[in-house]
C-alpha cells in the first residue's frame, strides 16, 4: 500500500476560472493548500495555508469534499485532501513557497494539473460554475 499525505485545500473560483499554484521546484499546478501542522484540524489548516501562500484571509468555507488521487509532486505516494470553496475576499499574490499563480479555466484542458484537481476537483467545480445560456 501507497504511503498517504494529507492536506487541506481551497478552490476560489472566479469569472469561469479556478485559482491555482506552482509551488517552487515543481512542474504541476494545485490547489492553493498543503500539510496540517500537528494537532490542526482541516478548516484550519486551508486557512492557515491559504494566508501563507496566496496572503488571502478567507472565511466562510464550504466543504467541497474529501478525495483520494495520486501525488502530484511524491511519485509513489497517495493523496488524501480535504477541499473547501470559498468567496474570494481580494487580490491573490505568490507568497511563501509559491513560484507562480494562474487562474485555470473551467472550460479548458491543461497539460500541467495534479491528479486531484484535474480528476476530482475540476470536474464538480465544472458542474457548479457551468455557463448559462
Amino acid at each position: 500500500m501507497s504511503p498517504t499525505i494529507v492536506v487541506s485545500a481551497v478552490a476560489l473560483v472566479r469569472d469561469g476560472a479556478v485559482l491555482t499554484v506552482r509551488k517552487a521546484g515543481t512542474s504541476r499546478f494545485m490547489l492553493v493548500g498543503g500539510k496540517p501542522d500537528p494537532g490542526e484540524s482541516p478548516l484550519d489548516c486551508a486557512l492557515r495555508e491559504t494566508r501563507e501562500e496566496v496572503s488571502l484571509d478567507l472565511a466562510d468555507l464550504v466543504l467541497l469534499g474529501e478525495f483520494e488521487s495520486e501525488a502530484a509532486n511524491e511519485p509513489g505516494h497517495r493523496l488524501h485532501s480535504t477541499v473547501y470553496t470559498a468567496e474570494l475576499t481580494g487580490e491573490p499574490v505568490a507568497a511563501g513557497e509559491i513560484a507562480e499563480l494562474r487562474w485555470t479555466g473551467l472550460d479548458r484542458a491543461y497539460d500541467d494539473l495534479a491528479p486531484m484537481l484535474e480528476f476530482n476537483v475540476l470536474p464538480l467545480l465544472r458542474g457548479r460554475h457551468a455557463p448559462t445560456e
